[in-house]
């Protein structure tokens, strides 16, 4: 019997490889650059900063602009007052949102990433500190690696004084869209009580919640940036299935770009074999998720165009043609035109048009109150009370209008049914009135042992506000 050679087991074996999930790359040292995208990246960020930070200081109506006052149950957008019956409007909009991100996927990539989405906006504000008072991506570099000196705290401790202010200032902003700003910015001013002790009036939810989502501010554009975009954001995962070889993204040029590498000035570098791309790093320098887009398409991209600006400053630099990284698609790197029309993109804007004008009818159409009728389980099916057959009912009226109402009950069906006791109500904004009602009929007109009603809630002072219910009136049994 042989003996075993341990070298041939050893290469017969199935190789096992180990991947991490996660990968901590280092520092990520982004280089400043100027240039169209990032132009369009400052013209759409600020807007956005501008109307977050506002928003809730605007009036309409003696209230807040935009206020989701959760314990009331109302949510106000401008001239509009929503309520927990129309969540499904809420969900309709998350709805239309979706579809409307998954069509401008389709058709330009992942720039609502690259331009618009909260984490990116806000982890400029970041870098911008950084560059303020740290200096630029060399300086900064260097100043990590020097020892702590005066200076080097006085830059590290500007930087996050700032970064500490803008977190403040956003958790504030966003916890004063669930209750008024002005009355939360006062509640954390400290004052004096009659034991001289200092004290704040802000109710303990709302000063947790503030600084909750400013430390969540400090912690995601400060520290984790990048991280949040490769391994916490579902969106970059399954972007791979909006994408098609027509979406137009960031592309490096390989065909032209190729063989890349340094060359001297005034060299013929294509008799060299060499490509337009000097290997200057600079697309890598500049980029705020830290990929290399030189190595492909690449799920962590969010098409934000530094890179496009950077390496168009080296071409104009090497009187080079501009473009060798530059937005486009698959199609039109490899056979020289791009698709627009697609039955993708046309299925994805149908749906979006058609959601969108249904939204704006359903909330063009919605009745300022709404009426619910329970018949009272409670109670025996029916009573009789002489020659009347009376039913006990539960009325709610929610009045969803901005001012107040006064509403009449009415009871209509087939034979003389009538509302016993009863008397208009008077509603405030926004208030619900729960009230039990009696309706009663003739036991002549009842001609079947179960009959439909139709209970009507109008209010007097506008008869164009009107809802109407239908319930079920038992009585006894006609054989």
């Amino acid at each position: 019997m042989g003996e075993k050679n341990p070298v041939k087991e050893q290469a017969a074996a199935p190789e096992i490889r180990y991947r991490n999930l996660y990968e901590d790359t280092g520092k990520v040292y982004t280089r400043k650059v100027s240039g169209f995208f990032q132009k369009i990246r400052r013209y759409t960020g600020l807007p956005l900063i501008a109307g977050f930070l506002l928003m809730p200081w605007l009036v309409v109506d003696g209230r807040p602009a935009m206020l989701f006052d959760l314990p009331a149950r109302k949510f106000h957008i401008l001239w509009m007052t929503f309520w927990p019956q129309d969540g499904m409007l809420l969900a309709w909009l998350l709805i239309i949102a979706a579809f409307a991100l998954f069509t401008v996927t389709v058709l330009v990539g992942r720039v609502w990433c690259g331009f618009t989405c909260p984490q990116t906006v806000w982890t400029l504000m970041y870098i911008w500190a950084e560059h303020f008072c740290e200096g630029d991506r060399n300086k900064r570099m260097k100043l990590d690696q020097q020892p702590w000196t005066t200076e080097k705290v006085l830059r590290k401790g500007s930087k996050h004084f700032l970064w500490v202010a803008i977190a403040l200032i956003t958790g504030l902003t966003f916890v004063g869209y669930f209750t008024p700003i002005r009355e939360l910015i006062l509640g954390f001013i400290p004052s004096l009580n009659e034991s001289g002790m200092v004290t704040f009036d802000v109710h303990p939810v709302a000063a947790f919640w503030t600084f909750f989502f400013a430390t969540a501010t400090y912690v995601n554009a400060g520290w984790l940036r990048e991280q949040v975009c490769k391994y916490m954001c579902p969106y970059a995962r399954f972007q791979s299935v909006m994408y098609d070889t027509d979406t137009l993204a960031v592309h490096y040029d390989a065909a032209r770009g190729e063989q890349r590498g340094p060359r001297k000035s005034g060299e013929d570098y294509k008799a060299a074999g060499k490509g337009d791309c000097i290997d200057c790093s600079w697309c890598v320098q500049v980029c705020p998720v830290d990929i290399d887009i030189r190595e492909g398409l690449q799920y962590e991209c969010i098409n934000c165009g530094l890179c496009v600006d950077a390496c168009n400053q080296v071409m104009d630099k090497m009187n080079y043609p501009r473009g060798l990284i530059r937005f486009t698609s698959e199609d039109q790197l490899e056979n020289g035109a791009t698709h627009f029309l697609r039955p993708r993109l046309y299925g994805y804007t149908l749906a979006v048009v058609a959601m969108i004008a249904a939204f704006v009818y359903a909330v063009g159409s919605r009745e300022p109150v709404s009426v619910d009728v329970i018949r009272d389980r409670g109670a025996r099916l029916y009573r009789i009370s002489g020659d009347q057959v009376q039913n006990v009912y539960t009325v709610k009226i929610n009045n969803m209008d901005q001012r107040p109402h006064s509403y009449e009950i009415a009871v209509e069906g087939a034979g003389d049914f009538h509302i016993r006791g009863y008397r208009p109500l008077q509603l405030e904004e926004g208030e619900i009135f729960t009230l039990p009602v009696r309706v009663s009929v003739p036991r002549k007109d009842l001609k079947t042992s179960k009959n439909t009603i139709y209970v009507t809630v109008t209010a007097t002072d506008d008869p164009a506000i009107t809802a109407r219910e239908e319930a079920s009136f038992i009585g006894p049994s006609m054989h």
